[in-house]
C-alpha cells in the first residue's frame, strides 16, 4: 500500500480497518538522489510478506544522513499506530510512542545514538541497524585514504596546484612513501566496518591489530577470509581495553577509527593517546568525529608528529569554513560520504528480507543480524 492508499490521517478509521491486516511501514524515501530508493525495493518487501500483511510505503521524503532523520511526519505517526514493523532511518521517541504495537524497528543508518532514547532503552522492541551494509564502501574509502598518503598523492595534488614537477618530497631521505605490505594497521573498533578494512589491508600484506570491547566477541574474528585464500588468523591480533589500545597506538603505522560513538568511546583518542602514536603515523576516522579530540589532532598534525589524517567525520557537521582542518596540507577531508555507493539498496533489502524471515518464523533475536545492543550503544 502506498502513501496515497493510507488515506487522510485526520479521518477516523473503523475497527474493521484497524484490525484487518498486520502492518509493516517502509519510511525510507531518502531525499539525497544518490540514496533514492529504487521502485523494486518495496516490491521485494511486499513479496516477502505472507498473506494477511500489508506494507505501507511512506512517500514523504526523509534523510538517512548521520544517524537518520528526526522528523515526525503526521503520515508516519498514523502509519505506525497499528504497525508491528517499522523500516526507517532511526526512530524518534515520538514515533516509538505512537506505535504501541511495534515489535521490530530497523534503521537504514549505521549509527544509532539518536535513536537510543530513554523510551527505546525501556522498550522491548528489537532494534536492528545497517552497519554491515555500509561496511564495504566505507572500508574502500579507508583503503583509498591510506594509499593517498602512503603513495604521496597529497604531494602530487600540491605539485599540480603549483604547476610544478615537484619531486622533492618523494626523493627526500626521510620520504614518507610506504607500502601496505609490512605495515601495521590498527583498528579502533572491530565490528562490520573494521572487519572489512582488515580483510582489505591484510590482502595487501598488512598486519592488523584490532581493538575490541569484549574478549568473548572475537572468537569468530580469526576465521574471516582474506582475498586470495586463507584467513585473517595469520595477519590479525585482537586486543582489549585500555592496555590493548595503548599497545595498538604504540605499534601501528596507521590507526583507523571504526568504533561507534558511545559514552565509553567519546573522546577516546585525546592528546595523550595521539602522543603515543608513532611519529609519521597516519590517522583515519570514518566513525564519528567526537571519538577523537579534534583540537589535539590539529596540534599533532601542525607539529609534524603525524604523517597526516584522513577524516570523513567531524564533531560538528558541516565542518565550518574557518575550521583549522581546512588549512592543514596533511589532511584529506571528505564530507561524511564514505558510505555512498550504488550497492546500498541491494545489500539493505537483502538484510531486511533475511531478518523479516526470522521475524515471521518467530526466531529469537539472538539469531538475527545487526541487532543493536541498546545499552552498549551499538
Amino acid at each position: 500500500m502506498t502513501l496515497a492508499d493510507a488515506g487522510d490521517p485526520t479521518e477516523p478509521r473503523t475497527d474493521l480497518e484497524v484490525n484487518r491486516m498486520r502492518r509493516a511501514v517502509l519510511d525510507m524515501a531518502d531525499n539525497r538522489p544518490a540514496w533514492a530508493m529504487p521502485a523494486w525495493v518495496p516490491k521485494e518487501l511486499e513479496a516477502a510478506l505472507p498473506a494477511g500483511w500489508e506494507l505501507v510505503v511512506i512517500g514523504e521524503e526523509t534523510s538517512g544522513a548521520g544517524d537518520g532523520a528526526a522528523r515526525v511526519h503526521p503520515l508516519v505517526v498514523e502509519a505506525v499506530r497499528d504497525a508491528e514493523i517499522y523500516f526507517g532511518y532511526g526512530i524518534p521517541a515520538e514515533l516509538l510512542a505512537a506505535g504501541p504495537e511495534l515489535r521490530w524497528v530497523h534503521s537504514g543508518a549505521a549509527g544509532v545514538a539518536k535513536s537510543l532514547t530513554p523510551e527505546m532503552l525501556a522498550s522491548p522492541v528489537v532494534f536492528t541497524n545497517s552497519a554491515k551494509v555500509h561496511a564495504p564502501p566505507i572500508s574502500e574509502t579507508v583503503l583509498a585514504m591510506i594509499l593517498f598518503f602512503g603513495r604521496g598523492l597529497d604531494f602530487a595534488v600540491e605539485g599540480m596546484r603549483r604547476g610544478e614537477w615537484w619531486v622533492a618530497p618523494f626523493y627526500a631521505a626521510d620520504t614518507p612513501m610506504r607500502e601496505l605490505a609490512g605495515s601495521t594497521v590498527g583498528l579502533v573498533g572491530y565490528g562490520g566496518i573494521g572487519r572489512e578494512v582488515a580483510r582489505r589491508v591484510a590482502s595487501l600484506g598488512a598486519r592488523v591489530i584490532a581493538l575490541r570491547r569484549r574478549q568473548s566477541a572475537a572468537a569468530d574474528a580469526l576465521l574471516e577470509p582474506v582475498q586470495g585464500g586463507g584467513s585473517l588468523a595469520a595477519h590479525l591480533e585482537v586486543v582489549y581495553g585500555a592496555e590493548g589500545l595503548g599497545s595498538l597506538l604504540d605499534r601501528s603505522d596507521v590507526v583507523v577509527v571504526t568504533a561507534p560513538e558511545t559514552p565509553e568511546t567519546r573522546g577516546l583518542l585525546g592528546a595523550r593517546e595521539l602522543a603515543r602514536m608513532k611519529r609519521g603515523a597516519l590517522l583515519v576516522n570514518v566513525a564519528r568525529g567526537r571519538i577523537v579530540d579534534e583540537a589535539a589532532l590539529v596540534s599533532a598534525l601542525t607539529a609534524g608528529k603525524l604523517r597526516g589524517a584522513g577524516l570523513d567525520v567531524f564533531g560538528r557537521e558541516p565542518l565550518p569554513g574557518d575550521d583549522p582542518f581546512w588549512r592543514l596540507p596533511n589532511v584529506l577531508i571528505t564530507p561524511h560520504v564514505s558510505g555512498v555507493t550504488a550497492g546500498f539498496w541491494r545489500r539493505e533489502t537483502d538484510l531486511i528480507v533475511r531478518n523479516l524471515r526470522r521475524y515471521l518464523a518467530e526466531s529469537p533475536a539472538a539469531e538475527w543480524e545487526n541487532v543493536v545492543d541498546k545499552h552498549a550503544g551499538y
